[in-house]
């Protein structure tokens, strides 16, 4: 699908990190993207950065996800790359010990439902809502071709560590979205495939080099090569690549140095 000015995109949770490079990167191919995110001061900023729009959306609330595609539809034109980043959720262990009772406590089912709302369920909201809009589009080129939608899993879906029980879980349900969802979609011409970034430097890290360089420096080299965390940009990257090669579809990338992340 070729990437050009008077196409439009949907970015969620691009007020930062992952999300805020892909948006650039999708920027920078001449498309208006549209920032999702709940952080207003942060979103507006990028999006005038950008030339975008900002709508404020709680992907948490379904009537807020279908408001603000009808204000990025109304404000750029359907999407047809979407690229979905924001995420809530919760960790803690399995079984933890309560050194207050001297005994075990169990991880709630209302945190792990928590994380399923903000990743598995949140994915899937924009995801369908997207492909709805996209469908009810001409194609963009001779494959018949109505869009491109991006989920982010992460390494974790497969590498699941310590405490991450629930991210670990809800990310692979991520991936476990893409192929039936992809299939589903085939006849539409809207493909859909997800992307596994491991251990980047984004808003998470901020001021670790700073406060703690022995960590940091553990981080880094814990990855094979380049041994460094990943850049943003270079997830915006991968972004644009899936949105452009027609023939991606039903895939899950790993992003990750050929990182292999230990059980803590």
């Amino acid at each position: 699908m070729k990437l050009e000015a008077g196409m439009s995109a949907v970015v969620t949770g691009g007020a930062s990190g992952l999300g805020k490079a892909s948006a650039k990167a999708l920027s920078d191919q001449g498309l208006k993207v549209a920032i999702f995110d709940i952080n207003d001061e942060d979103g507006e900023a990028h999006a005038a950065a950008i030339g975008g729009t900002f709508h404020h959306v709680d992907i948490m609330d379904e009537q807020s996800v279908v408001d603000g595609f009808a204000a990025a539809r109304a404000a750029n034109g359907q999407e047809r790359a979407t690229v979905h980043c924001a995420m809530a959720s919760r960790r803690g262990k399995t079984l933890g010990f309560d050194k207050e009772t001297g005994s075990y406590k169990r991880l709630s089912t209302e945190d792990y439902a928590f994380g399923t709302q903000g990743i598995l369920v949140a994915s899937y909201r924009i995801a369908s809502l997207s492909a709805l809009g996209m469908a009810n589009t001409d194609p963009v080129n001779e494959d018949g071709e109505r869009g491109s939608i991006t989920l982010t899993a992460s390494v974790a879906a497969e590498d699941g560590q310590i405490g991450q029980v629930i991210y670990g879980s809800c990310k692979a349900g991520v991936n476990g979205l893409v192929l039936p969802m992809a299939r589903d979609l085939m006849n539409l011409g809207i493909r859909v495939n997800s992307i596994m970034p491991g251990i980047f430097d984004t808003p998470l890290f901020k001021g670790m080099k700073e406060r703690n360089r022995a960590v940091w420096d553990q981080l880094n080299a814990s990855v094979p090569f380049p041994k460094r965390l990943g850049h943003a940009d270079e997830f915006g990257s991968l972004v644009c690549e899936i949105a452009r090669n027609s023939y991606i579809n039903g895939h899950q990338f790993r992003l990750d140095g050929a990182i292999r992340m230990p059980p803590k």
